[in-house]
């Protein structure tokens, strides 16, 4: 491992903690956040440095990718179209990809970010990152073709710029913000929040897949002759003293609401749902709100057969003591 140190992400942090006393709604503090300040618009897949791509994010282990709208329909790292997936960006104009998971040498993919502050050891901190998992890219053999679980976020002292050729950081199979579920929806961006109390003044957070193989659950969105990888998609990250820093599930602090996975998402034939508890209704229905579809959990996977419906977006919707959430999933020839 090289020992090249991040002075300019330092002297970034320096101007963001000034920002931040200087503007009581700037509570965020994870600079570049949202992935919108960068250098220049590259069409590249390489590994990446604080002065270069998304600005003070760098490299701790891949290639991860850096996703631009300002490049033209369809290039490798393009908005939406891009090799790997079609997605917009949850908001504003780019987001990042990391593999989550390989078969082969248990490989995985980490972009990083000196804080603007060091955290305060015993203080509580609330955090939050949106995911989306990549599928649908214009490759004709995709090379990432499952949803990985354990998509989080890791606070370290220290983070070590990573370059070609270097080994990868050992897996420590755990993360502050974590979500232990498959993240298996391709059309939504899906939040990820936490609370943890801070044990060391950390000054970098790392996203990506922490867990290695023997902790990860897979699930395959589709097929390939490659390999078999999970690649993700994140967008707008936070961290902050403040529980209304940043946005969290359900407006508190808690990491994966449940366990609730439906796939595949395009779907053609039959949509599987699990993590449904006993005793709850899921029911799906189409966008006009008429009810198509509805059954009663038993814990076990549950499926709908789409065969006779129309093209186009649907809702899951699962009900709950106190409420329901609504899952977008589209429905394709």
């Amino acid at each position: 491992m090289n020992n090249r140190r991040c002075g300019w992400a330092t002297g970034l942090g320096a101007c963001y903690l000034l920002f931040v006393a200087l503007n009581c709604e700037a509570q965020n503090l994870v600079p570049n956040g949202s992935f919108e300040e960068t250098d220049s618009c590259w069409q590249i897949n390489t590994w990446y440095y604080p002065e270069t791509g998304p600005l003070g994010w760098f490299s701790t282990a891949g290639s991860g990718d850096y996703y631009l709208s300002c490049l033209t329909y369809g290039a490798f790292n393009g908005v939406p179209l891009s090799a790997w997936a079609f997605q917009y960006p949850q908001e504003g104009s780019s987001y990042v990809g990391v593999i989550t998971y390989s078969v082969n040498a248990q490989s995985r993919e980490f972009f990083a970010i000196e804080l603007a502050a060091p955290l305060q050891v015993g203080s509580t901190y609330y955090a939050s990152f949106y995911a989306s998992a990549s599928w649908n890219g214009f490759e004709q053999y995709p090379q990432c073709y499952l949803a990985s679980s354990h998509v989080g976020m890791r606070f370290t002292v220290e983070a070590q710029q990573w370059d070609f050729g270097d080994p990868l950081p050992p897996f420590p199979n755990s993360a502050q913000v974590d979500y232990p579920a498959i993240l298996a929806d391709t059309v939504n961006w899906v939040l990820v929040s936490a609370s943890f109390v801070a044990d060391s003044a950390y000054r970098y957070v790392l996203i990506g897949n922490h867990f290695d193989n023997a902790h990860t659950d897979t699930l395959h969105l589709g097929s390939s002759i490659q390999y078999a990888r999970a690649h993700t998609l994140i967008d707008n990250v936070c961290v902050s003293l403040d529980p209304l820093g940043c946005p969290l599930v359900n407006g508190i602090a808690v990491g994966a609401e449940n366990n609730l996975v439906f796939f595949p998402n395009p779907v053609s034939d039959v949509l599987r749902i699990q993590g449904v508890a006993p005793g709850q209704r899921v029911s799906v229905q189409d966008v006009c709100g008429r009810l198509i579809w509805w059954e009663t959990g038993t814990g076990r996977e549950m499926s709908w057969d789409v065969q006779g419906s129309a093209p186009g977006m649907y809702l899951l919707r699962v009900e709950r003591a106190g409420g329901f959430r609504s899952f977008k999933f589209v429905v394709k020839e």
